[in-house]
């Protein structure tokens, strides 16, 4: 069994603004990003978290498809929250304000 962590909380992981939370577990060879995101009780202290719906990575790169996605030794699954706002949005309203 291979030693999988789960990050719920990290720069580039699943985080709010008031709380972070590093979690880790070990998971059988074949699980899923999805089912380790299950295992690993974060949408108890999350609730918004969606496993099935929302966006996750490994190492900061997206997984187009976490729920095929089998972990290997030493993986790092990343929970993403949802934007706020688009980031080119974001851009001009920046430049909006300063001009």
């Amino acid at each position: 069994m291979g030693r999988v962590h789960f990050i719920g909380g990290s720069p580039v992981a699943f985080a709010r603004p008031d709380r972070q939370e590093i979690i880790s577990l070990s998971v059988e060879e074949g699980t899923t990003a999805v089912e380790a995101v299950k295992r690993s009780g974060i949408v108890a202290i999350f609730p918004e978290v969606d496993p099935e719906n929302g966006d996750m990575g490994i190492f900061g790169k997206v997984i187009k498809n976490p729920s095929a996605h089998e972990l290997r030794d030493g993986d790092r699954v990343e929970v993403y929250r949802p934007l706020q706002i688009d980031p080119k949005q974001a851009r001009l309203n920046r430049a909006k304000k300063k001009g």
